[in-house]
């Protein structure tokens, strides 16, 4: 790597990060049903119908693999929680559940890794779930529920909480598009989606500061917006797709406003009296996380709102199909500190990329992965020369994992797993970091 620790601020901190249902192997340890095992055992919705029963078998292999996160010289450990291991119907504790984030926790400190949670990671209890899940405000308070529970067992010790990852794909993703669970496609749902899992949020925030933690901040992903061509038809779909993605859930936890390109469309969906909410929704944060993968080329498309089509973009892509592009994460570090958050510290939570990583010799050669790091980190580099906050740069993924519905074909893994006999070979990138971060 180009780049190594001396080359950012005293205190910068690296890390790397990963997701429970994604790595943990659900059918262990007393979890509950997901709406995600939901969503994998219907047919056409993952490849080969996959799921997280077994996944990277973490819940045992976990002390191994916080082996691996510290001997690679990271600071930070940024993983997530789940709701159904800790209280399976989405309401009643499991001890086993509460005793494995203690445990893991303690594992953590011991190899002076600083433990950074996220409450939900996607994973929602499928008890819930027949309740219509985000679609009902009642999902907001088991959320708040759920806090307290798990925080009032770990939040002494956690040196971040953030409650959920990437709400866009809670909510938009998985409600609008139908690609992930629940796999809706329904506009009502959408807008209620929208608007409770940042209710959910708020009321996480507020539990988490009640009992005295600290470090509290939101997590949201993005993606850069680029106009197809230069027609206003085509520029203000591009607008609208940034509104959608990139602004509608930052706006709203930071300012307390949800963008108008937005509200033409799902206003008319809305709960009532959704605007009381915004005070609570927008309560201060101590940092914000922003996960940064890729941009899209978007067009006008004349039939219903939102107007959108996605276009095939002529950058290099990763085995994702998304094009790389670094400068779009220079971008949003420089939008976010500009427009919403001032001098609120800002951490890339997760940036990485897939790629096929074969095992070859016992080893995985992924120089473009070194790459793609390394260029990114020039983004991160340059923002902080121009005076933005940023406090730290997590790359995803610790190991290949479980990668929802596309099952475990798509590997972003610092490290290689094998999925038959789950053994672990970090991959060249591992190790250039692990040299970068000791230098």
């Amino acid at each position: 790597m180009k780049h190594s620790r001396p080359d950012f601020p005293k205190g910068f901190l690296f890390g790397t990060a990963t997701s429970a249902y994604q790595i943990e192997g659900h059918a262990f340890g007393g979890a509950g049903r997901t709406h995600w095992d939901d969503f994998a055992a219907t047919p056409g919705n993952v490849v080969r119908a996959e799921d997280g029963a077994k996944a990277c078998d973490h819940y045992h292999r976990y002390e191994d693999d916080l082996d691996l996160v510290a001997g690679a010289g990271f600071d930070v450990y940024r993983f997530s929680t789940s709701w159904a291991r800790v209280m399976p119907d989405g309401q009643t504790v499991n001890a086993q559940g509460l005793d494995f984030y203690d445990r893991l926790v303690d594992a953590m400190l011991e190899r002076g890794l600083k433990p950074a949670a996220t409450l939900y990671h996607w994973e929602l209890p499928s008890a819930l779930a027949d309740a219509g899940g985000w679609r009902n405000r009642a999902t907001t308070d088991h959320f708040a529920r759920f806090t307290e529970a798990l925080m009032t067992r770990i939040g002494d010790r956690v040196w971040s909480a953030a409650p959920i990852n990437e709400p866009w794909c809670v909510a938009w993703l998985s409600h609008f598009l139908g690609h992930q669970a629940p796999g809706l496609r329904d506009i009502r749902a959408t807008a209620r989606a929208m608007h409770h899992v940042l209710v959910a949020h708020g009321r996480s925030i507020e539990v988490m500061r009640g009992l005295g933690m600290k470090n509290l901040g939101g997590v949201f992903n993005f993606e850069w917006s680029t106009p197809a061509d230069d027609s206003d038809e085509t520029k203000l779909a591009a607008e609208r797709y940034d509104a959608i993605y990139n602004r509608w859930f930052l706006g709203a936890a930071t300012k307390g406003e949800y963008p108008a390109l937005v509200l033409e469309g799902l206003e008319p969906h809305m709960p009532a009296n959704w605007q009381d909410d915004m005070g609570l929704i927008s309560q201060p944060l101590d940092w914000v996380g922003l996960n940064y993968y890729t941009r899209k080329v978007i067009a006008h498309d004349p039939g219903p709102w939102p107007h959108v089509r996605e276009c095939d973009g002529p950058l290099p892509k990763t085995f994702m199909g998304w094009e790389i592009f670094p400068q779009g994460l220079g971008n949003f570090l420089r939008r976010a500190t500009t427009e919403y958050t001032g001098d609120t510290p800002l951490y890339v939570t997760e940036n990485g990329m897939a790629a096929p990583d074969p095992l070859v010799d016992g080893g995985v050669q992924d120089d473009d992965r070194i790459a793609f790091i390394d260029d990114h980190l020039d983004q991160v580099q340059d923002a902080i020369d121009d005076g933005v906050p940023v406090q730290g740069y997590f790359v995803w993924s610790l190991m290949d994992n479980y990668e929802w519905s596309l099952g475990y074909e798509k590997r972003f893994g610092l490290v290689h797993v094998d999925f038959d006999t789950l053994a672990r070979t970090p991959k060249a990138s591992y190790h250039a970091l692990a040299k970068a971060l000791k230098d």
